[in-house]
């Protein structure tokens, strides 16, 4: 199995990430639609959308929204919230999923550079042009892999609801490698990330590639430029030809 299919659909994987709250999620969001204004009942899809934070919210302001998600568990989660305008579905991303449907296609917190092969990641960016409208919008939000290999915290320990998470990181042939070692009730577990570390001119190239164009990049959250060296995120916006 692959690592992230065994590691996000685990209860353990929440425990971990729960400090991801909805208000970020929310000023994330506001500050897309301001920047978009997309039209009434526009066609969104959350790519990734885990228990669908995201996807909820977009919906809440009018917006015809999908989410997808790999992990049964979470979309199980998020499909407790759905609604006429809100739809969730357990779908791998390297496959595609409706054509020229959507207006806008949202891939947040990192939800891509999981695969081992080359292969996988340009599938994933054909599914996605190939599901966006003529002229429609991808935003992907991915980290600044240069700024997190160049500061790199290689040993952590993390507490939460009594579960002591033992965390070590590497950089190995192009991927950030975060191994997760834990007990929990007297048995062990061990799981594993691996991003690869993608720069601005590979992700330009496979977009290309896949009949997208970038037009802006931002650096963060609240969409201030971009800057190699400081910046938490790599926050690409393209536009399908």
């Amino acid at each position: 199995m692959e690592w992230f299919a065994n590691w996000f659909d685990s209860e353990y994987y929440h425990i971990l990430y729960q400090h991801r709250n909805d208000n970020e999620a929310r000023f994330f969001i506001d500050n897309l639609i301001r920047q978009f204004n997309p039209e009434d009942k526009s066609i969104m899809m959350d790519l990734a959308c885990g228990k669908g934070r995201h996807s909820i919210y977009l919906a809440e302001k009018g917006y015809d929204v999908t989410g997808l998600d790999l992990s049964e568990q979470s979309i199980a989660h998020a499909s407790k919230s759905s609604h006429d305008h809100l739809h969730f579905y357990v779908h791998d991303m390297r496959r595609k999923f409706r054509s020229n449907y959507y207006d806008f296609i949202f891939n947040f917190f990192t939800s891509f550079g999981y695969f081992s092969k080359e292969i996988d990641h340009n599938l994933t960016l054909d599914a996605i042009s190939n599901g966006l409208k003529s002229n429609g919008i991808f935003v992907m939000d991915f980290i600044n892999a240069v700024k997190a290999e160049n500061n790199l915290i290689h040993k952590e320990t993390k507490k939460v609801q009594d579960i002591t998470f033992n965390i070590r990181r590497k950089v190995e042939k192009g991927n950030i490698i975060k191994n997760i070692q834990f007990t929990d009730q007297g048995k062990e577990f061990h799981f594993q990330e691996s991003v690869r570390g993608f720069r601005i001119y590979e992700m330009t190239r496979m977009f290309r590639k896949h009949g997208m164009d970038i037009l802006h990049i931002y650096g963060d959250y609240d969409l201030t430029p971009f800057d190699v060296a400081t910046s938490n995120r790599m926050i690409l916006i393209s536009q399908k030809r």
